[in-house]
């Protein structure tokens, strides 16, 4: 498949061009033309980086990729080390960012809810990424031992155990800033990814639990599921890799 008519597909199925990001979405370091083997991961890290390479692929796909807003443009340390592995490899890299958390069928947010049982009713927040719904437990407490279960690590709760989870919402990666959105789009719990000092003050100020499970595991099924389907239409060789994140 040309690299170019795979950048059209995914740019198409993500609908990227209606999104206002911090980033740029679809290819951002260009490689080989031909594509038949992809990579999915969270990070376009190093590691994922050699790990493709052992891996002959001809393109890495991501949700964090490069070049975000504000960052220091020039390419030194880190960035350099990076940038020089995917040229020499040859290696296109994708990234798709806000347009692959809020995708309503591959998108982290669905894919997350789908993980854990929980049913999309509606959406809040800024262009409508996050989701309102519910889940099948009744406490905060059975909530956190099912999210601990099902992403592989215990989440930071603030709140009590015993409180009814109620409307539930949550938003992945790094949307603990929208907890307040969140109350005032009706929920009582609220679950995302990271969780900042003003999170706490705020959860208890509005008497809204709070759940935050992190950033990187949160965000691991919406990636895959794009490779996923890549592999399945287009018949193209995928592998996902999970570099683990504490964060």
């Amino acid at each position: 498949m040309h690299r170019e008519h795979l950048a059209r597909e995914i740019d198409g199925l993500l609908d990227c061009a209606q999104w206002a990001d911090y980033c740029p979405n679809g290819l951002q370091v260009e490689g080989r033309d031909d594509i038949r083997r992809i990579v999915t991961g969270v990070t376009a890290s190093l590691a994922l980086i050699e790990r493709a390479i052992a891996l002959r692929a001809d393109a890495l796909i991501v949700h964090h990729g490069y070049f975000w807003r504000g960052e220091d443009p020039r390419v030194v340390r880190q960035k350099r080390k990076r940038l020089a592995l995917l040229l020499a490899a040859d290696i296109n890299l994708f990234a798709y960012h806000l347009p692959l958390d809020a995708h309503a069928e591959l998108g982290n947010n669905v894919m997350l809810a789908r993980r854990l049982g929980w049913s999309v009713q509606g959406r809040f927040g800024r262009q409508q990424i996050g989701c309102l719904g519910s889940a099948p437990q009744a406490s905060v407490g059975e909530l956190a031992q099912a999210v601990a279960r099902g992403l592989g690590r215990a989440p930071q709760v603030v709140g009590e155990a015993h409180a009814p989870v109620g409307t539930l919402a949550w938003c992945t990666g790094a949307a603990q800033d929208w907890i307040e959105d969140a109350w005032a789009a009706g929920a009582r719990t609220y679950v995302s990814g990271e969780i900042s000092e003003p999170t706490a003050h705020f959860a208890r100020e509005m008497g809204i639990t709070y759940l935050a499970c992190g950033h990187h595991a949160t965000e691991r099924e919406g990636i895959r599921a794009l490779g996923e389907h890549l592999a399945a239409h287009y018949g193209l060789e995928h592998v996902f890799i999970d570099i683990d994140n504490p964060a």
